[in-house]
């Protein structure tokens, strides 16, 4: 009653003030509400199907693999921190009741791990009904990867090409199987460099990343029309701007007064559930089923930048994509 008593008290000392303080709260719980984005609404099943992702120790990856195996799903964790990923996978376990995931080592920033994996997968595994590559870093230094290509193209775009390309079989002869690339908003300003692809003249974090993510499009596309009448399906997508480990080489580089402005503005970005949504329906939606080489955001299908429409640019970049990871007519 005291309570009641008080709170009764305050409204009539300062109307005004309860009111737009209400209001205020209201509009900023709807205003986070939009921005958390669609939800996957689909309730499919995946029992007896097993399912890749890429990077799923952390972050949306790790989101994505407990609503898959709550789903019923073998979910195989593909990682590069065998620690870490065997941690997240015991909390995957425990929060999604499927005790059938499994731990995978994964570098992708190695063309050697890759190969390792994809062998390991295609001995070891009946099938494989959904590969996510969800894997990847953001505006990092000008490193280099093992086989010495820029850091970014080479993990977002060049590992993932490889381990897709030697895991079709058995994606084809589990059809109908699906392809899921998490690719960004950042590639409407990207452009592929073709004469300088490893950014080697004039390194610019955020240059490389949008070329990498624009990559992850052109791959999705020009991989659609080479999967035709396979029953293999492939989308590409924009998570959302999220809080997770991606941004750890972008954030402490950046201007104290841009940190300050942003720091506010982070109680509105999509957490790592929220921004799991569109990589889950798009690996189990079914009205999705016919759809192929196409690019989604908040859980609906949305339309490209141009370059990511650009089928010449798409063919280009496969040819080159291929022989820079070895690419034989066998795989």
């Amino acid at each position: 009653m005291e309570v009641v008593s008080a709170t009764r008290s305050l409204v009539l000392q300062y109307p005004k003030t309860i009111v737009v303080v209400t209001l205020t709260g209201v509009s900023l719980f709807g205003f986070k509400r939009w921005m958390a984005g669609g939800v996957c609404r689909s309730k499919a099943r995946l029992d007896g199907k097993t399912v890749l992702i890429t990077g799923a120790n952390t972050g949306i990856g790790k989101e994505t693999a407990i609503d898959l195996a709550k789903r019923g799903a073998r979910v195989i964790l593909a990682c590069r921190d065998m620690d870490r990923a065997n941690n997240a996978a015991e909390e995957i376990k425990k929060k999604s009741g499927n005790t059938n995931v499994v731990v995978k080592k994964l570098d992708l920033a190695s063309l050697q791990s890759v190969r390792l994996l994809a062998n390991d997968v295609a001995a070891n595994e009946k099938r494989l009904d959904v590969l996510i590559n969800n894997a990847g870093v953001m505006c990092c230094p000008p490193w280099k990867t093992e086989e010495g290509y820029d850091m970014q193209f080479g993990v977002n775009h060049l590992g993932h090409f490889l381990l897709t390309n030697c895991l079709l079989d058995l994606l084809k002869q589990s059809a109908p199987s699906r392809i899921v690339n998490v690719s960004s908003l950042a590639h409407e300003r990207g452009k592929i460099d073709f004469d300088d692809i490893n950014q080697q003249k004039n390194y610019n974090p955020w240059k490389s990343y949008s070329q990498s993510k624009l990559a992850n499009v052109l791959f999705t596309r020009e991989l659609a029309k080479k999967l035709e009448g396979t029953g293999v399906t492939t989308y590409s997508l924009h998570p959302g701007v999220i809080r997770t480990e991606l941004g750890r080489h972008f954030f402490p580089n950046m201007a104290l007064w841009k940190r300050v402005l942003y720091t506010p503005l982070s109680f509105f970005i999509k957490n790592p559930r929220e921004g799991a949504q569109t990589t889950i329906y798009c690996a189990v939606e079914e009205s999705l089923q016919n759809e192929s080489g196409l690019y989604y955001s908040d859980c609906a299908r949305k339309a490209t930048a141009p370059q990511g429409r650009d089928d010449e640019a798409a063919k280009k970049l496969w040819d080159l994509s291929a022989s820079m990871v070895g690419l034989t007519q066998s795989e």
